[in-house]
């Protein structure tokens, strides 16, 4: 239940395979009851989704997805309106891996950036050419002064305090610097990353590789999943934190959920 009726709480959350990860996730949506969650990498053509399990706990869903690879959604226990997926710029639409909806006057943008793979590829140069279309995306449809929040798997740790170990990880196409460059122009559109607003604190990590069995307890991650948000609903962000709990679960994804509040309250247009 929200404080008020103003108040406003919305997850991300790359679930790694969302048939495999139903458990988790409807542990996480009772104990923490958010607004929205956007879904990443939920592995599933749409004929397969899951959409019941969230309907039984009062959310409708909207999602995009194909077998074993990508897949977006977002889950509202709000009315969702102006819904959208992919580009259209003529490049490949992405569908997949792109999910516009508004709910409150919010737009919401949930992204699967890719991967990459590696920086010598062609794969990578896809990646770094993405960021520049989302942000042709945004630009052409709105204006920084509007409140949008730009949510999901960036696949891409902002800074060096954003991964257990930026030397050793410098040529990684996660973290290296065209990268994080390509990031922040995209970024630079008008974007405030909500975490950092409330925490300045090392060692913020929302992703854990399944490959390393002490990731988590040795605290040995990556900060890859953001929320951003506009100045003017980022002045209304009354907190945003990292959900360790869902990865501490049997079978969990290999990232966890990151949260914000809202108090919308006479903010933004």
């Amino acid at each position: 239940m929200r404080k008020k009726n103003t108040d406003m709480k919305i997850a991300t959350f790359n679930v790694n395979g969302i048939r495999a990860r139903v458990p988790v996730i409807t542990a996480f949506l009772q104990k923490q009851k958010p607004d929205v969650l956007c879904m990443q990498e939920t592995k599933v053509v749409d004929e397969q989704f899951p959409r019941a399990d969230f309907e039984e706990l009062g959310y409708e869903v909207v999602f995009r997805g194909e077998k074993s690879y990508n897949g977006v959604a977002i889950a509202s226990r709000l009315p969702m309106e102006k819904i959208e997926a992919g580009f259209s710029d003529g490049e490949p639409r992405d569908e997949t891996r792109l999910l516009k909806c508004e709910i409150a006057g919010i737009v919401i943008i949930n992204t699967y950036v890719p991967q990459g793979r590696d920086v010598t590829s062609d794969y990578f140069r896809y990646k770094l050419d993405w960021f520049t279309r989302l942000r042709e995306f945004i630009e052409h449809r709105w204006n920084p002064r509007k409140r949008i929040l730009w949510v999901g798997d960036m696949n891409v740790a902002p800074e060096p305090r954003d991964v257990y170990d930026p030397v050793g990880l410098r040529n990684h196409p996660d973290f290296h610097e065209d990268a994080r460059a390509a990031l922040a122009r995209a970024m630079q559109f008008g974007f405030v990353d909500l975490l950092r607003l409330h925490n300045d604190d090392d060692g913020q990590y929302t992703y854990y590789d399944y490959r390393n069995p002490k990731a988590l307890e040795h605290n040995s991650g990556w900060r890859v999943d953001l929320m951003l948000a506009t100045r003017p609903l980022a002045a209304s962000c009354t907190a945003c934190w990292i959900d360790l709990q869902p990865r501490l679960m049997d079978k969990p994804s290999d990232h966890t959920p990151v949260l914000a509040e809202f108090n919308l309250k006479g903010r933004g247009p």
